[in-house]
């Protein structure tokens, strides 16, 4: 309850503190936008975390169970707070980053998407999926507002 309370008040953060929270809504926000997308396509959402362990194991992340779709989530929180660590560092070297936070934060959401999906995505052991134009527009806006949003907020309150 104290957390919830300090969180609602306007008051400034270590950058660890940004980070960790920053880092911890984007990682809920993303995985509950994305159990819901996948959802519309017949996933369920221990296979969406499944899908995000399959980033290292392959195919073999679906024959897993509860172990992999646990896997599946540390990967994907982990990656929330380094993109949260990335974006609370260098708004430490960029002012503009936090005076303009907002649009910021949805620009670097929408980078977030680009990167994962262009760069990473490519070199893992993901299996190529074809491209749906739902999915797609679910991820640069979901990126923006789920990711980018939340980390900037928070990094805009670091001292």
């Amino acid at each position: 309850m104290n957390n919830a309370i300090a969180l609602s008040r306007n008051q400034a953060f270590t950058n660890m503190q940004a980070i960790f929270w920053g880092g911890l809504m984007a990682g809920v926000l993303d995985a509950v936008n994305g159990i819901i997308a996948y959802g519309t396509q017949g996933f369920n959402p221990i296979q969406v975390l499944q899908y995000i362990a399959s980033g290292v194991m392959g195919k073999s992340a679906f024959q897993g169970g509860l172990a992999t779709a646990a896997l599946g989530a540390v990967f994907h929180f982990l990656i929330a707070w380094v993109a949260a660590a990335l974006f609370v560092l260098a708004s430490r070297r960029l002012q503009v980053l936090k005076t303009h936070a907002v649009p910021a934060g949805l620009l670097y959401g929408v980078a977030v998407y680009f990167f994962m999906n262009y760069f990473v995505l490519p070199l893992s052991a993901v299996a190529p999926a074809a491209f749906q134009l739902g999915l797609f527009l679910n991820g640069v806006i979901g990126h923006a507002l789920f990711v980018g949003l939340p980390i900037s907020v928070f990094a805009r309150r670091a001292e």
